[in-house]
């Protein structure tokens, strides 16, 4: 087939934020409703990329549209010409209002309560109008935004090397423990196994995440099924509050179950269970003055406080 010309005045940045969309949602009624726009207009817009290009983007079916190999390839380079079209915005509106810039910053559960809070107090006592705005997700959901230029840079748990297009530099290495209310009638125990723990409903974070996988694993060693009685979130707050209410039980990195005295670690060994925390940005992006001050408090942070 014959390149298509993108170039020529007939592909918008319009086209681009409608693909970037209905490849996250799934189907052309999402996608329209996100953009404030009619299906009837999403469609033909559609089919005006879809022609420029001469390839089809999506298989239509009965519960949406996926992705074809030329939509998900489409979609990685609109991602990141919108990405690179929001860091410049940015970029020139830092550069007129110098230390009033912004930064966007995703997290997921290590790293959240002890890394990035101290990391942001630091850096607004040196930058007091500069604004950060922090995104909570699962780890696949802040990847999107990164690649999309909605959010700078990700702090959290490493769970894969690095990408063509993420780049993971790692900060410090944090274990997982085992953890209960100061309550809990294990908490004067000086050794158990994972069997003494049996008989006590547990808190295991979603099926989707990387730690779940882990546990399961290290259930399997003992010889053990996953607890039926059994919660799973990945909200600290609500972890902490069942911990705190109940005699459940719960696995949790130790910086940030060690942080808070109403809660106690139980000498546990769950074999190797541990992470690298550290920083997930997108490849090839230059970050903005504000993003990179954060990024160099991060690194401070975990530089002489966390290793």
């Amino acid at each position: 087939m014959d390149q298509p010309r993108l170039l020529d005045g007939r592909l918008k940045v319009r086209h681009l934020v409608l693909i970037e969309a209905l490849t996250r949602q799934g189907s052309v009624i999402g996608a329209a409703a996100e953009l404030h726009i009619t299906q009837p207009v999403a469609t033909r817009s559609l089919r005006d990329i879809e022609t420029i290009l001469g390839v089809e983007l999506y298989e239509r079916g009965p519960r949406g549209i996926t992705p074809t190999i030329f939509g998900t390839a489409f979609t990685e380079h609109a991602r990141a010409v919108l990405a690179q079209l929001n860091q410049a915005s940015r970029h020139v509106v830092e550069l007129a209002e110098a230390d009033r810039g912004t930064v966007v910053v995703g997290t997921h559960l290590a790293g959240s309560n002890v890394l990035l809070p101290q990391a942001i107090a630091r850096l607004k006592q040196a930058h007091p109008l500069l604004t950060v705005a922090v995104r909570e997700g699962s780890p696949e959901s802040l990847l999107v935004e990164l690649e999309a230029g909605r959010i700078d840079v990700i702090v959290g748990r490493l769970t894969s090397p690095t990408t063509a297009s993420t780049l993971r530099t790692p900060l410090y290495e944090e274990q997982i423990e085992v953890f209960a209310g100061a309550h809990h009638p294990l908490t004067d125990r000086t050794d158990l196994a994972l069997r003494d723990l049996e008989q006590y409903p547990w808190i295991l974070p979603g099926t989707e995440t990387a730690l779940r996988r882990e546990l399961e694993e290290a259930f399997a060693r003992a010889g053990m099924a996953l607890p039926v009685d059994r919660v799973e979130a990945t909200s600290f707050l609500t972890v902490r509050q069942l911990l705190l209410d109940t005699d459940m039980i719960a696995v949790l990195p130790g910086l940030i179950g060690r942080s808070d005295a109403r809660i106690a670690a139980l000498p546990v060994a769950l074999g190797p269970i541990g992470h690298s925390v550290g920083l997930t940005l997108a490849a090839g992006r230059t970050l903005s003055p504000s993003a990179m001050a954060l990024v160099e408090n991060l690194r401070f942070i975990a530089g002489e406080r966390l290793r």
